[in-house]
């Protein structure tokens, strides 16, 4: 019997939950050059493929999200419950972060002293646009400004992207569009090529629409293996192709849409796979997703207390402090909220309320 996407889309026993965690842990990893040695350093990934570790790790993030938020929308009762649980996913773990970072670390690392940077205008703002994903501010005053890489939260730029995809697959699913599902992947697809090719767009709201580009691809490319999930089937034969096509397209005009196929197929292929005692890490948690919000300014604050260091230094010192918050956010934060939020018991860490 052909091996199908199906299988991921009716259960919770999958590698969904390990995969995000090997994904979060390498957008940490792939941080760790510019944070340590400055903007324009280059991982030795992104050197040889033009495509680096925290690429990929998004490209494998946003497939996941694209396959598990069409799936959380399909099986929810009215479009509020969708609702109510992207926001109860998204925003408890991120207040607390951001709060943290702000209100803790901040006045700790920043130039300014505790009364002045409290007062600050800009503290405030800072933390209520981030909060918010209104309106990001990956800076805050004073903090960190002897540091190679003087930027406090440089990973939260694709949760506003995330939001904007969440909202897409809203109104698709509304619009009853996503019952055409072959009719609806090539609009979406031509959209996107569109979108990419008219960089010079300028009216309200088009920077929001350009920012769908990049990471959109990977997410409706999930979105479209779980529509069409019993009819694409799951197998290397299939995954061994397309990752030869992106090496050959590495250095082209093709090399970004053929990397996000690849890399899309191979994480929704591998969630499959039986993989015996993996399995095992569903029973301890999500920490992916704090891992996320706290690599980044863990990063920083390991910089400018120890001073200069190489990548792998600031790997070997951020990651215990990086896994520790998120596992407490998960723990302390995260459920607990998502429980509370959706008002009933939730579903096993690898689920597809889970996503991101």
């Amino acid at each position: 019997m052909r091996q199908s996407f199906a299988p991921l889309a009716a259960g919770q026993n999958n590698n969904l939950n390990l995969i995000r965690l090997i994904a979060a842990s390498c957008v940490l990893v792939s941080h760790a050059w510019p944070i340590s040695l400055g903007p324009g350093a280059l991982e030795p990934l992104e050197a040889a493929t033009g495509f680096s570790l925290g690429a990929l790790a998004v490209f494998v993030f946003f497939a996941i999200s694209g396959f598990l938020i069409s799936a959380s929308f399909e099986r929810s009762s009215s479009p509020w419950r969708y609702v109510r649980a992207r926001v109860a996913r998204i925003y408890p773990g991120l207040i607390v972060s951001i709060s943290l970072v702000t209100f803790v670390i901040g006045p700790i690392f920043s130039r300014l002293s505790p009364a002045d940077y409290l007062a600050s205008v800009e503290t405030w703002l800072a933390w209520l646009g981030n909060v918010s994903l209104v309106r990001l501010d990956y800076h805050l005053p004073g903090v960190f400004e002897g540091n190679p890489y003087p930027t406090v939260q440089g990973s939260l730029w694709t949760l506003p992207v995330e939001i904007r995809l969440y909202v897409v697959v809203a109104l698709l699913g509304v619009l009853g569009l996503m019952r055409r599902p072959l009719l609806l992947m090539t609009a979406v697809l031509v959209g996107l090529a569109g979108l990419s090719q008219a960089p010079a767009f300028d009216f309200p709201g088009a920077y929001a629409l350009r920012s769908l580009w990049y990471p959109g691809l990977p997410f409706f490319l999930g979105m479209g293996a779980y529509l069409m999930r019993a009819r694409i089937p799951a197998s290397p034969v299939v995954a061994l192709p397309l990752a030869v096509l992106a090496a050959i397209s590495m250095h082209g005009p093709l090399a970004y849409p053929s990397m996000a196929l690849a890399v899309s197929y191979a994480t929704l292929w591998l969630a499959g796979l039986p993989s015996g005692r993996l399995r095992e890490f569903n029973r301890v948690g999500d920490y992916s997703y704090g891992i996320y919000i706290y690599a980044f300014p863990v990063q920083g604050m390991v910089v400018a207390l120890l001073g200069e260091m190489g990548p792998l230094s600031n790997i070997a010192l951020a990651t215990p402090i990086t896994v520790a918050l998120a596992m407490l956010s998960w723990h302390w934060v995260e459920r607990p909220a998502m429980k509370i939020l959706r008002r009933g018991q939730i579903p096993q860490a690898n689920s597809a309320s889970q996503a991101p």
